[in-house]
């Protein structure tokens, strides 16, 4: 059984506060668990039901990973789930990345012996809701794309919403805090800028084999006007479709998201193959 103090530490990890003070996130749930015992992150204990401890024995005694048993109703305390999962663990939060005054820099948008969209990077403004978050880096995950930059106005990265809605893949994406105003001052004039405007080019029309650095604004005042000049491609998603209320004003941010870069992985399979 766990100690009071054991489980009001791990309820603290709710807060950024404490997050901070600690240096500690949790995650919950079995593959997201499992995605984060098997990545460079460090696990500093998984509290567990007697169930999943055995499913997974083998796995857990390889990792040499502190694990407790715990009981469903300490779960239910610990969990920032509705319905609390089998699993919880408790992870070291890294070494911060360099800082926003020397953000790494961004790799070349082309590929050796011609275009490719495998030099593409996102750039977040302001995104507030950790769902959002969260959907874009397993958005990322899935398109390829390794590196978010973030604004420092954005939501934590290890708040339970955001680490929960990635589903696994905050394990492989780099996500990094930086003053985007100053990252894009230093690139903008040889890497590709794209931002969705309401007065952009349509998206499908444009040439976005070549790559870029993808800057998507914040969920309700869109990209600001301080990183808007630095925005050297202004598209547009056209809409299609109507209701009986009219057009929808516009589309969530992770959608946005995810519509871009399809088209961007699109038109560099379609290049790869002329080259070919």
């Amino acid at each position: 059984m766990l100690s009071q103090n054991q489980i009001k530490h791990i309820v603290s990890l709710k807060s950024k506060k404490f997050r901070e003070e600690s240096h500690q996130f949790i995650a919950e749930g079995h593959k997201l668990v499992m995605d984060l015992l098997d990545s460079p992150y460090k696990i500093a204990a998984v509290y567990a039901l007697s169930g999943w401890i055995l499913e997974n024995l083998g796995f857990i005694q390889k990792k040499q990973i502190p694990v407790f048993e715990i009981f469903p109703r300490e779960m239910k305390r610990m969990s920032a789930l509705s319905t609390p999962s089998p699993v919880l663990a408790v992870i070291e939060i890294p070494t911060p990345f360099p800082s926003a005054g020397s953000p790494t820099p961004f790799p070349s948008p082309t590929g050796e012996g011609g275009k490719s969209s495998e030099g593409l990077q996102l750039a977040l403004d302001d995104i507030r809701d950790p769902g959002n978050l969260g959907t874009i880096i397993r958005i990322a995950d899935w398109f390829g794309i390794d590196k978010i930059f973030c604004s420092e106005t954005c939501v934590d990265l290890y708040n339970p919403k955001v680490v929960q809605a990635t589903m696994g893949s905050i394990a492989r994406i780099n996500v990094q805090y930086v003053i985007l105003e100053k990252l894009l001052e230093k690139i903008f004039d040889r890497i590709p800028v794209y931002g969705t405007f309401l007065d952009g080019e349509n998206l499908f029309e444009q040439d976005l084999s070549g790559g870029g650095i993808i800057l998507i604004g914040n969920e309700s005042r869109g990209i600001s006007p301080s990183l808007a000049r630095f925005v050297s491609k202004r598209v547009v998603i056209p809409s299609s479709g109507k209701s009986g209320s009219g057009k929808a004003e516009s589309l969530n941010a992770s959608a946005a998201t995810a519509i871009i870069c399809a088209e961007f992985r699109r038109q560099g399979r379609e290049a790869a193959k002329h080259e070919n």
